[in-house]
């Protein structure tokens, strides 16, 4: 288990280790809480420090799901996460000791971003420990800011004995992503700004990893407006805060798009705010979640990763939920692999029926390929890829398959296309890995 020190806990390892005594320090935990006025002060310290992010509407979207939508845009965020918010606040309150000992970190890739960032600005040493799978292009943005990175387990959990040995060791201070009241503090001044823009706001709807991120903004929107709804979203596959509040057992694993809040156990200083403050947790899919990827980008022209359009694939998975109000998503992050998004921009587009593969059965001759063409071209369709198919076992020798990849404007397009294809005598089939 990792512990949130206190001011005591770090003056007293700093003593020993000066001193050379024993170094195996038992960390004691206190319970902490934050108010509404800490989110201010957050606020006040974050000045200069942080952009003030874009607050937009979303006309396309607002329409597809019947409420009226704004984006509280975080991804726009230096390092393209909120992190930056609550890891400044906290790194901010060490005193000179502290930062000449560094700081340490254990983070899937936006924490650990965002301590490497405003280490480097602050002239601090820091170690970040991140999980062995984390995308190569977070671990090398966290060493492109000087952060020394280590690779351990599968998880952010599964970083924590590498943590403890690293503070026992150097002496580090750990800046945790989540568990510690001055960061919730200063996550929860995203909220502070949406409703700054927006107050009439209904509901506002925020990814939950360990919780930090939804208890600041909890904190501070029940005292601006009491009556709002605070919706919290989590993936099927790692619904930790979801369980924990209700008194089940926390059963979770699996790949997830969204590994930023693929967190197996909600932070002890989190889950009493969310408890108390937070109405509802919507768990999510996989495939929801690489829907709302998808539409940000086609819809409204931003990049977010998986953890990052949680709320959007929430809205998407429960209409009802959200019809006819006004709500505020906070698109947490936008760090993903280009290939990733690539990946999932294609998926949805084969989904929807955008991208359909036909299998087209021809007479090895010449003149086939520019027949297929024409019937197609004739429909409007435009193919992305072909290949032909020449070593199938129930393919004979004077015939051939031709795969066809085409882009269309959607399933009643791919119809059209497919019952041109057989009027021109070709038997052709639509693959099930692209239909919608």
């Amino acid at each position: 288990m990792i512990f949130v020190p206190t001011d005591d806990d770090r003056k007293l390892i700093i003593r020993q280790k000066r001193s050379g005594k024993a170094r195996n320090v038992k960390l004691g935990r206190t319970a902490m809480s934050i108010t509404a006025n800490d989110v201010r002060a957050a606020a006040t310290t974050l000045q200069g420090q942080v952009i003030r992010t874009p607050m937009l509407a979303a006309p396309l979207l607002s329409r597809l799901f019947g409420c009226d939508l704004y984006l509280k845009l975080e991804c726009q965020q230096y390092t393209s996460s909120f992190k930056v918010r609550g890891a400044y606040v906290a790194m901010k309150s060490l005193d000179i000791a502290q930062r000449e000992a560094g700081v340490i970190a254990m983070s899937a890739g936006n924490h650990a971003q965002a301590v490497a960032y405003h280490a480097e600005r602050m002239d601090m040493p820091a170690v970040i420990v991140m999980p062995a799978q984390t995308p190569f292009a977070k671990i090398e943005r966290t060493r492109a800011y000087g952060a020394e990175v280590v690779l351990e387990g599968r998880n952010l959990n599964e970083c924590e004995g590498t943590v403890n040995k690293l503070i026992e060791e150097r002496g580090l201070t750990l800046i945790h992503p989540y568990d510690n009241e001055l960061v919730m503090a200063g996550q929860g001044t995203v909220g502070l700004e949406m409703l700054d823009h927006k107050l009439d706001l209904d509901i506002v709807v925020v990814p939950i990893g360990g919780g930090g991120l939804i208890g600041g903004i909890a904190t501070i929107a029940r005292e601006m407006r009491p009556n709002i709804k605070i919706i919290g979203v989590q993936t099927k596959s790692y619904p930790t805060m979801k369980l924990a509040v209700a008194g089940e057992e926390i059963e979770c694993g699996g790949e997830t798009l969204a590994e930023g809040i693929a967190v197996k156990k909600p932070g002890a200083v989190t889950k009493p705010v969310v408890t108390q403050l937070v109405d509802d947790i919507v768990l999510v899919t996989e495939r929801q979640l690489e829907w709302a990827v998808g539409a940000l980008v086609e819809q409204q022209r931003v990049v977010a990763e998986g953890a990052g359009a949680a709320g959007i694939a929430a809205i998407y998975g429960n209409p009802d939920m959200f019809a006819g109000k006004k709500v505020g998503a906070v698109i947490c992050g936008g760090n993903i692999d280009p290939r990733l998004l690539a990946s999932i921009l294609n998926r949805n587009m084969a989904v929807d029926g955008r991208i359909a593969r036909l299998r087209i059965d021809i007479s090895d001759e010449p003149g086939m390929l520019a027949a297929i063409s024409s019937a197609i071209g004739r429909c409007g369709g435009n193919i992305v890829e072909i290949y032909h198919q020449r070593l199938f076992y129930d393919v004979p020798a004077k015939l051939a398959k031709i795969d066809a990849v085409i882009e269309t404007r959607g399933p009643a397009h791919v119809d059209e296309i497919i019952a041109a294809l057989r009027a021109a005598n070709f038997q052709v089939r639509q693959l099930e890995d692209s239909a919608s």
